[in-house]
């Protein structure tokens, strides 16, 4: 294994960042590939990084290949075949299909003959990774680091803790899925059920990363949601017949239509208010609103819906408004009054305090975030950020700059705290 992995990789232009593009558009389904190949996840991740920092070191030499993503592939199953040649364990597994098969020579694994005959390797990677016999933690940061290709850095300050101990808990994940000798298979019946609110947790997890990145110089990284709104989308034809997953759907679709109005020309992010809503995704609207009359219709048959179903219906109030100001932020506070009794959290108090500031005024709004323990948010943006607007909308200006002040300082991304330190500045001029 190279002494570098993809934890240490900088934002790089030319070769080196079409390979850094490539891994993280490519990396699920090269490691989910490569887990259906060799049986072995931490394996196939090693493979994976191999073949990474192989492109890393030649692709600047001898240029892009026609097709970047095959050429990582291959590598990573030339590094497997090598590892199985030379492994100890393959040597007994000689031995014991010698004696089994009566003499007949064993060979090498063919990995050629298994690359593309499975479509949904990245799906089979995400019930993988959220095993039973994993803790619900374990499950969602394995899966972001498999599947969303997230560096444990990422991960650590998504879950408010520390890398090292992240680090160390993908670590034993990985450990437990191969002691309870955990298979890639899809689940059927009575535990693919079991299993598909774990996945669905994770599933938008991986698009909220995607969506409104935890850290680093973009605001986004429209890989990853679109790799999430795939899997929910695949998750929808699993399950058809559920009204969660069906609203997860809805949820990643209706949100990821958004993506191409987020960012302005200088690459600085657009509130959902000030949005060019002509530039939002027609298609993943359709697509996100047939999920969700879907998911209505199952319900009003007496199918139990939740938090995916409820947040898809707020979305939706969004998606079908031509203006910012046309839309229901009555019903929208209504909808999130529902969803805090049926999913209750910090965040979604914080995301009801935005609602009802818009629907009954800035002191409607303060009166539900004062509610709010700050300390179940950790150091989290998010907060400030939100006491910021509903104070702005106030007329408190020199309040608002204060708390926006104290979200940029928060804020491990960069183009959040730029809006966030405008924001600042707007207050105090208005202010005096």
């Amino acid at each position: 294994m190279p002494a570098g992995t993809y934890d240490d990789l900088p934002g790089l232009s030319g070769p080196s960042g079409v390979v850094i593009a490539t891994w993280r558009a490519e990396s699920a389904r090269l490691v989910g590939a490569l887990a259906r190949m060799t049986r072995d996840v931490d394996l196939a991740e090693d493979l994976a990084q191999d073949a990474l920092v192989a492109a890393l070191e030649q692709w600047p030499v001898s240029g892009i290949p026609d097709n970047p993503s095959a050429w990582l592939m291959t590598t990573a199953k030339r590094r497997g075949v090598d590892h199985f040649r030379r492994a100890d364990t393959l040597r007994r597994k000689v031995a014991e299909l010698e004696h089994a098969g009566g003499g007949e020579e064993a060979r090498v694994p063919d990995l050629d003959d298994q690359v593309d005959h499975i479509e949904d390797d990245v799906l089979r990677l995400v019930f993988l990774s959220c095993h039973p016999s994993l803790t619900p933690e374990s499950r969602a940061a394995l899966t972001l680091r498999l599947v969303g290709g997230l560096t444990t850095a990422e991960i650590a300050r998504g879950f408010l803790t520390s890398e090292t101990t992240m680090g160390q808990r993908i670590s034993r994940a990985k450990k437990t899925l191969a002691e309870a000798r955990a298979q890639l298979d899809l689940p059927t019946g009575d535990e693919r059920t079991a299993r598909l609110d774990d996945v669905m947790a994770v599933v938008y997890l991986i698009f909220n990363e995607g969506y409104a990145a935890t850290a680093g110089d973009d605001w986004m990284r429209p890989d990853l949601a679109a790799e999430a709104t795939r899997l929910a989308r695949m998750l929808a034809d699993l399950a058809p017949d559920e009204p969660e997953v069906l609203g997860l759907q809805a949820l990643l679709e209706l949100q990821g239509s958004r993506t191409g109005a987020r960012l302005d020309s200088d690459g600085t992010p657009v509130l959902l208010e000030a949005q060019d809503r002509s530039l939002w995704d027609e298609l993943m609207i359709r697509r996100g609103l047939a999920a969700l009359r879907a998911a209505s219709r199952l319900a009003a048959a007496g199918a139990p819906v939740g938090r995916y179903f409820l947040q898809a219906s707020i979305a939706a109030e969004h998606a079908t408004a031509s203006r910012a100001e046309d839309t229901d932020w009555g019903r929208i506070a209504v909808l999130y009054d529902v969803l805090a009794q049926a999913a209750p959290g910090p965040v979604v108090e914080v995301n009801r305090a935005v609602a009802h500031g818009r629907a009954h005024g800035a002191a409607a709004g303060l009166a539900v975030l004062d509610a709010v323990d700050p300390s179940r948010l950790g150091a989290s943006p998010l907060l400030p950020s939100v006491r910021g607007d509903l104070l702005e909308r106030a007329g408190r200006h020199a309040e608002a700059a204060s708390v926006f002040d104290e979200a940029a300082r928060l804020t491990r991304n960069e183009g959040e705290r730029r809006v966030l330190r405008r924001r600042a500045a707007d207050n105090r001029t208005l202010g005096g």
